[in-house]
């Protein structure tokens, strides 16, 4: 006779099923505030909760077109709260633009439980990690979005030319600038995704941070032709913006 065993009953989860569980409350929207627009919420990208529960990590060019204060449009977070949404005022307290991160601080409010950051600088390639954010941002409701990735390589973050007709001015900039390394996973972001945390599947603890400026061809395509890589700021870099209040 056969039997059905309801969901979470009669088996172990796995260890990223808690692993999700415990960190999804600490990963939110980034975006703004304008009571007079309709939508009144914008969303431009994901962040996650660190420090003190009051910082909020995400990625420089997020929050580039964002105002940095209090104004008629308001850079804030959004949190899931039921079927609904909830938006906390910030601030940009720093600002990384080389290893494009940013640091909000959160107005007023209660503290969000924040993340723990790993050791970036002995992580090894093959190491198995996962992405949570949100590739759609609120088209259909903020629901958080978890990817598996491995950790494929451990690469300069300049990568050669084919030829020379595709240097750009950028391009050059950033060859002269000294080259670091970035994490380059074999997991598929979307532009949602940007400032999504990368971290042990484990222990949770943060080890890098989603970078989507470094997509296959342009930015259109990176929902339409994927590349299947995705690119990681190592999570170090976050420890010395956290100072930055």
């Amino acid at each position: 006779m056969l039997c059905s065993i309801p969901l979470g009953q009669g088996a172990h989860a796995s260890p990223l099923e808690k692993t999700i569980a415990a960190v999804k409350p600490s990963i939110v929207g980034v975006g703004s505030y304008q009571k007079t627009r309709s939508p009144p919420i914008r969303f431009v990208g994901t962040g996650w909760v660190a420090g003190d529960g009051m910082s909020v990590i995400t990625n420089s060019h997020v929050v580039a077109e964002l105002p940095d204060g209090v104004n008629i449009e308001q850079l804030g977070i959004v949190v899931a709260q039921g079927e609904g949404v909830v938006f906390r005022p910030a601030r940009l307290a720093g600002r990384d633009a080389v290893h494009d991160l940013a640091h909000l601080r959160l107005i007023d409010g209660p503290p969000l439980p924040a993340l723990k950051l790993g050791d970036s600088m002995n992580v090894a390639e093959g190491h198995d990690l996962a992405f949570t954010g949100f590739p759609l941002g609120m088209v259909l409701g903020l629901h958080h979005v978890t990817h598996r990735a491995t950790l494929s390589a451990i690469t300069p973050i300049v990568m050669p030319s084919i030829s020379s007709g595709k240097l750009d001015a950028r391009a050059i900039v950033a060859l002269q600038r000294d080259a670091f390394k970035i994490f380059q996973l074999d997991g598929t972001a979307y532009p949602g995704n940007s400032g999504s945390p990368v971290y042990d599947i484990d222990t949770g603890a943060v080890l890098g941070v989603i970078n989507m400026v470094f997509v296959k061809g342009l930015k259109e395509t990176a929902i339409t032709a994927p590349s299947g890589i995705t690119y990681a700021v190592p999570a170090r870099y976050v420890e010395a913006l956290l100072q930055q209040k």
